[in-house]
């Protein structure tokens, strides 16, 4: 499993974004874009107090980009080469407009733009919330948290509940929690096993709790600028998270983690019989690997010497541990709790591919 940021760390981090970080509700009109001539862009906004500039992140680029019907590809080359084009294209669209974006900003720059139907499920909240529940389990330990610029994750794993693969092949329940701020995925709470040999995490593809960020459109007294501060976000979601507790508690149960360890010992029994180069070239068609990853995962099928299906899962698991990315790492540890999940009929072009 991909090693991430101790407790500490995310913990101070959380109360550091929870302090500089806002969020307003703004009608597009009141919303100005500006590019410099080396390409940087700003947000200008009309706010009660005057006109406040912000930075923009790149993936708040691209979500505005998406909500103007601007190709991204061409934003992109506007912003590089015709930095005064830009701002038209998009200041035109903006004040054309009637509707309102919520718009998310961290450390004095636009990090998300959003629909004023975007539900905050924040990572302050669900932490404070979640973090009891799971240090309420016995003897867990945190294996690896991680804060990235789109999602948080924490993943847990209690020794109490093991499977033994094999002779000396142990895996141990565990948890999966993710989430973005920014419009990058779900909530998710999901079950992980966690393989002690090569201390391989796969997350099971259990969807026992998966929270859209959609609700209802955000109060609006009149058609200014609306600060929504912590303690309204705060009170917006309590109930929702008193729910996970629920959730989290199956999520680790003894049935649900059994029916996963199944799940996987039973690809043991299918085996590779074609060629295993083709057999990741199939896994990265089918699943969008680039070449070092399918290389990656080819690596480890030969070195740990399994051509089955059970090795290719591994295979998949372990080359997570070598992935920088710790978004990208962390979809590798999905795929395999997909390919556990696969009908004989859909493993048949993976285990006989030449």
């Amino acid at each position: 499993m991909r090693s991430g940021r101790t407790l500490v760390s995310l913990a101070h981090e959380l109360q550091r974004q929870l302090d500089t970080k806002k969020d307003l509700v703004v009608p597009s009109p009141l919303v100005r874009h500006s590019t410099s001539e080396d390409g940087g862009t700003t947000l200008v906004i009309e706010e009660a107090g005057g006109p406040a500039s912000y930075g923009v992140t790149p993936l708040a680029r691209r979500q505005l980009a998406d909500k103007l019907s601007i190709p991204y590809a061409y934003f992109e080359r506007m912003r590089e080469n015709q930095p005064v084009l830009l701002d038209r294209n998009v200041n035109t669209w903006l004040q054309s407009e009637g509707d309102r974006r919520l718009l998310r900003t961290l450390d004095g720059r636009v990090r998300a733009v959003l629909s004023d139907r975007y539900r905050r499920l924040d990572n302050y909240d669900l932490a404070e919330h979640v973090l009891p529940i799971l240090q309420g389990l016995p003897e867990l330990r945190f294996e690896s948290v991680e804060l990235t610029e789109t999602r948080m994750y924490l993943k847990c794993v209690t020794p109490q509940l093991k499977f033994e693969m094999a002779p000396g092949d142990i895996v141990q329940a565990g948890i999966a929690i993710s989430n973005s701020e920014v419009g990058q995925g779900t909530l998710s709470v999901q079950p992980l096993l966690f393989r002690l040999v090569c201390r391989n995490g796969l997350i099971v593809a259990d969807r026992a709790l998966r929270k859209t960020h959609v609700g209802r459109a955000l109060a609006q007294e009149d058609e200014g600028v609306t600060v929504y501060q912590d303690d309204t976000l705060q009170a917006d979601d309590k109930a929702f998270f008193l729910k996970v507790r629920d959730v989290v508690q199956a999520a680790v149960s003894d049935v649900t983690f059994r029916q996963a360890a199944v799940k996987m010992q039973k690809t043991m029994g299918i085996k590779l019989t074609g060629d295993p180069v083709q057999s990741v070239e199939v896994l990265a068609q089918r699943y969008t690997l680039n070449d070092t990853e399918r290389s990656g995962v080819l690596r480890h099928l030969v070195a740990g010497g399994d051509l089955s299906g059970y090795g290719l899962v591994n295979a998949v698991t372990h080359f997570s541990q070598e992935v920088e990315d710790y978004d990208r790492a962390t979809e590798f540890e999905a795929l395999g709790g997909k390919l556990i999940e696969l009908t004989a009929a859909e493993w048949k072009p993976l285990a006989e591919a030449a």
